[in-house]
């Protein structure tokens, strides 16, 4: 009887590895959710758009942009944490993927283990940004201008755990000076104070950023990247411009839930490569400041050593400005 039940029992884990690796050989039959923890209309949604249309038709499924916006991203991370691992949910993220580990207390989800990374999708240049009508003139001046000022001045950021968020944590760090941070439900709105005046500053993703800079709508004193931005090379660096060693950029990078199959992360992975070699997608990213990431980044071996480095890098930087999030 034993061994009949073991033979039988033997025969059903066969079939269902057999039906599991046939499913995935034949991975994608339906649409795919990419998940934004964001918006629409922002930056990150923005570039899910310009990478979701070429892997649809690369995957020949529809992959369709899912906005689960709410506490910080960590409403729409902690949906694809808890998806079913079979390749048809998954997530896109920026850097708060890897700062929310030490911004919040506690975490529905392990911002680790509970992802597999498919690969990185681009690196954001960040750009600071005044109001049209701040008299200052270049990034020099606005350092002045902000130690003399720094009870008064005021810098806008998208909420906590934002990338302009992130960016104003580091422009304080540096000055080694306290500001006035403005807190707004997203890069929309704080956008939008800024063209209006009521806002002074705020530091932000060129692909935020461009089109109002373009139209001379703000000004532009500097961006956060070691070389200027081909899009905007009028535009100084910080870091010569009076905040040396001065870096940050938004990365992307997309992510399934823990367990996916080899198969389907194998398709997946080709598909976002060759997404990223799309002229067109190349050509969108560039009118907004950035670049898709090269080959050997959209890999999961290389993204998940970034996030973890990312983790490491911002949790000092973290900490010692005591801000935290429920």
């Amino acid at each position: 009887m034993s061994q009949k039940f073991f033979t039988l029992g033997t025969a059903v884990v066969a079939l269902f590895l057999s039906n599991h690796s046939i499913n995935a050989q034949e991975y994608p039959t339906k649409p795919i959710s990419l998940v934004v923890p964001f918006a629409a209309g922002g930056p990150t949604d923005a570039i899910a758009r310009m990478v979701a249309e070429p892997m649809s038709k690369i995957l020949k499924q529809a992959v369709v942009v899912d906005n689960a916006a709410g506490a910080g991203g960590t409403v729409g991370t902690n949906k694809v944490a808890k998806a079913a691992s079979d390749g048809y949910t998954l997530l896109l993220h920026h850097i708060g993927h890897a700062t929310s580990v030490s911004l919040y207390r506690k975490l529905p989800y392990d911002a680790i283990s509970d992802f597999q990374p498919i690969g990185m999708i681009s690196e954001v240049p960040m750009t600071f940004v005044v109001r049209k009508n701040l008299a200052v003139t270049d990034f020099k001046g606005l350092l002045e201008y902000t130690r003399a000022n720094a009870k008064t001045v005021n810098m806008a950021n998208a909420g906590i755990g934002s990338a302009s968020h992130l960016c104003g944590m580091l422009f304080q760090s540096a000055l080694k000076t306290d500001l006035t941070p403005i807190p707004y439900k997203g890069t929309a709105p704080a956008m939008n104070d800024l063209l209006g005046g009521q806002i002074d500053f705020m530091c932000d993703q060129t692909t935020n950023t461009t089109g109002q800079i373009r139209a001379g709508a703000i000004k532009a004193l500097a961006v956060t990247t070691k070389q200027r931005v081909a899009s905007l090379k009028d535009v100084p660096t910080a870091n010569e411009s009076g905040l040396p060693g001065f870096e940050v950029s938004v990365w992307h990078a997309l992510y399934a839930p823990k367990g996916t199959p080899k198969p389907v992360m194998d398709k997946l992975v080709a598909a976002l490569q060759a997404a990223l070699a799309d002229p067109k997608v190349r050509d969108k990213m560039a009118d907004l400041g950035t670049e898709p990431s090269a080959q050997n980044k959209a890999t999961p071996d290389y993204a998940a050593s970034f996030v973890k480095a990312e983790i490491a890098k911002w949790s000092p930087i973290i900490k010692a400005a005591g801000v935290y999030a429920d």
